[in-house]
């Protein structure tokens, strides 16, 4: 089986647990606890290997070490090394497929909430006092296993954890092979089908995969490592994680996030990719009003970032002393904190780095103070790079046609700034549109093109490499300020398509012919009628 066959074999049968096991409980609320569990075998299988791992020498397995005579220190000793190397500590009566058998001796279904809810707990506190303890903290803290969500008795609740366990153990994570990423991939694969289904709040915690490798691929560029990558409003990190595929290397992944359950999300979902705790450092509170006091001195090499369009903010004339956003002499407006993101990246933003982010078109137009900071970015600034129009209903919970900006603080077209017109590239399936392969390259390279190409001087006519008829556009700086400043995409890329003259002959005749079509049908009535002896109906 190759590895996409068994990538794809894997995400069926973790999707079909989660359809099955879930009953009438919504999907969204069900995701938290499959996720979960995932998480718990991942983590189980991996204290299991690297224990094993440990004791080979001395001829032990994990499993059977609390029996050994010398138990305590054997535990002690592979605590203090798994605290450092993998962030936790796991007791093997604490591992997942302990419970799960227990949950099933001699086929009868063993109360286990109790031990499960310890066993949860045990794994937080395990790290407390230690370098991964704010990485490991309340991960948790969302699978409730006395809601009433699981069943209305004990009994029922135990029975369906104790089904999902069952079902959990009886697929192989594969997680002796340290080459693929087939678990995490297929962590990723669920949380986009639960997004999928979740209405309006999907935009919360996930970024369509499509999306994700435009934004990935405009601010990794050329480059094949990367020192840091952030995201001030990171979701399930599939942003920040779809940046490291595009390179070799990420030195250090950070991020921002106001909802806690998806806090806990974007936490697992890193270390399902093996994404070491000390390599990533994500932060539980609303980024504009509180920034995290770490993240809030460092500059970053790549920032991504999918904001909630058109969110609501304070405003609050106090921020006009911070550093964010004192320089432009405006705030964004209360009801639409689009820009006041976009000002928050650009403080965060490393001087040779690049920032891409998806917005809603109005940022593009909108005036009054909106107007003003669009003026300044690029007017006093000139940190604009590219403007990138997207197709509308691409999101889940949203139809809203969607933008990305693309800003640098050096840009090498300093004096140009690239416009594309993707929005009628794509593909419909079913309700929503879906960009094609083809349709990220060809963004993807027409902004390449921008960046190294140059004015052909061949032509008297002012011509650029990365300008496509009706797709694409290279303004002067001085066409922008032309128009005011208002970006909005039509101003520089003309779409218009211009019909094909009518033929007045042709169109006379046609009419002519079906007024005498219309004369033998009124005659062949009448003479129905006749026969009938009833009157006609004109």
């Amino acid at each position: 089986m190759s590895e996409d066959q068994k990538k794809q074999h894997l995400e069926q049968q973790l999707w079909k647990i989660a359809n099955e096991l879930r009953g009438k409980m919504d999907a969204d609320d069900f995701r938290d606890y499959i996720l979960g569990f995932i998480f718990y075998k991942y983590l189980s299988r991996k204290m299991e290997l690297y224990a094993n791992e440990i004791l080979q020498p001395d001829g032990l397995a994990y499993k059977s070490i609390e029996t050994h005579k010398e138990a305590e220190a054997y535990l002690e000793a592979i605590k203090a090394e798994a605290i450092d190397a993998l962030g936790y500590f796991l007791k093997p009566s604490e591992l997942f497929s302990e419970l799960a058998r227990r949950g099933n001796t001699e086929g009868k279904g063993a109360f286990i909430l109790g031990d499960l809810s310890k066993v949860l707990t045990s794994i937080e506190q395990s790290t407390m006092g230690s370098e991964s303890e704010e990485d490991f903290g309340n991960l948790f803290e969302d699978l409730d296993l006395t809601s009433s969500k699981l069943g209305k008795s004990e009994e029922a609740k135990n029975e369906l954890i104790v089904k999902v366990l069952t079902h959990l153990e009886e697929i192989s994570f594969e997680l002796e092979d340290t080459q693929n990423d087939l678990l995490g991939d297929a962590y990723e694969y669920l949380i986009g089908k639960f997004a999928s289904g979740a209405g309006k709040s999907a935009g919360e915690f996930y970024t369509p995969q499509q999306v994700s490798k435009i934004l990935a691929k405009l601010v990794v560029g050329d480059k094949k490592k990367l020192k840091s990558v952030y995201d001030p409003t990171c979701g399930s990190g599939s942003l920040l994680l779809r940046v490291s595929r595009v390179v070799e290397e990420v030195g250090g992944f950070y991020g921002q996030e106001s909802n806690p359950t998806t806090y806990n999300l974007c936490r697992m979902n890193m270390i399902m990719h093996n994404v070491h705790y000390k390599r990533f450092d994500i932060y539980n509170e609303d980024t504009l009003t509180h920034p995290s006091p770490k993240h809030i001195d460092q500059k970053f090499e790549a920032i991504v970032a999918n904001p909630p369009f058109s969110a609501k903010w304070s405003a609050s004339p106090l921020f006009m002393s911070d550093d964010r956003f004192s320089s432009y002499g405006k705030l964004a407006p209360k009801t639409k904190a689009d820009f006041a993101f976009v000002q928050h990246m650009i403080h965060q933003l490393d001087d040779d780095g690049t920032m891409a982010c998806v917005l809603p078109h109005g940022v593009l137009f909108r005036g009054a103070t909106e107007g003003h900071i669009r003026k300044y970015l690029i007017e006093d600034r000139n940190y604009l790079d590219a403007v990138i129009g997207l197709p509308a209903n691409i999101f889940y919970g949203t139809s809203i046609p969607t933008c990305i900006l693309v800003l640098k603080k050096k840009r090498k077209q300093s004096d140009k700034v690239l416009f594309i017109d993707s929005s009628q590239h794509f593909e419909k399936v079913k309700t929503q549109n879906i960009l094609r392969e083809e349709d990220i390259d060809k963004i993807i390279s027409t902004y390449k093109l921008y960046t190294s190409g140059t004015l052909s001087p061949s032509t008297q006519l002012r011509k650029h490499e990365a300008e496509v008829d009706k797709y694409s556009y290279v303004a002067t700086l001085n066409e922008i300020q032309e128009n005011d400043y208002n970006l909005n995409i039509p101003r520089y890329v003309d779409t218009y398509e211009e019909e094909e003259p009518i033929d007045l002959k042709m169109v006379s005749q046609e009419l002519r012919q079906v007024a005498e079509a219309l004369e033998a049908t009124d005659t062949e009535i009448a003479s129905y009628c006749k026969e009938l002896g009833i009157e006609t109906p004109f």
